[in-house]
C-alpha cells in the first residue's frame, strides 16, 4: 500500500505579513545592546541602565530603607 502525497497546505499567515515580522525582528537584534552599569548583563533601555535583576535589586533595597527609617528616629 502506497500513501497517498498530501498537497502543501495553504499558509496561515499572508507572505507579507510574515516577511514584514522578520524585518522587525532583525531590526530589534541590530540594536546597540545596552549593558547593565552594575553587572554588564543586558539593560533595558530606561535612563537607570540596569537589568531586571539589579533593578529589583534597588526596588528592594529601597524598601527596607523605608521601613528602616522610622524605628532609628
Amino acid at each position: 500500500m502506497r500513501r497517498k502525497r498530501l498537497s502543501k497546505p495553504e499558509p496561515v499567515v499572508p507572505a507579507e505579513i510574515l516577511e514584514e515580522a522578520k524585518r522587525s525582528v532583525s531590526a530589534d537584534k541590530l540594536k546597540k545592546a545596552v549593558k547593565c552599569v552594575v553587572c554588564g548583563g543586558e539593560a533595558s533601555g530606561l535612563p537607570d541602565q540596569l537589568c531586571w535583576v539589579c533593578r529589583r535589586l534597588k526596588i528592594s533595597a529601597w524598601h527596607e530603607v523605608e521601613q528602616q527609617m522610622p524605628a532609628q528616629e
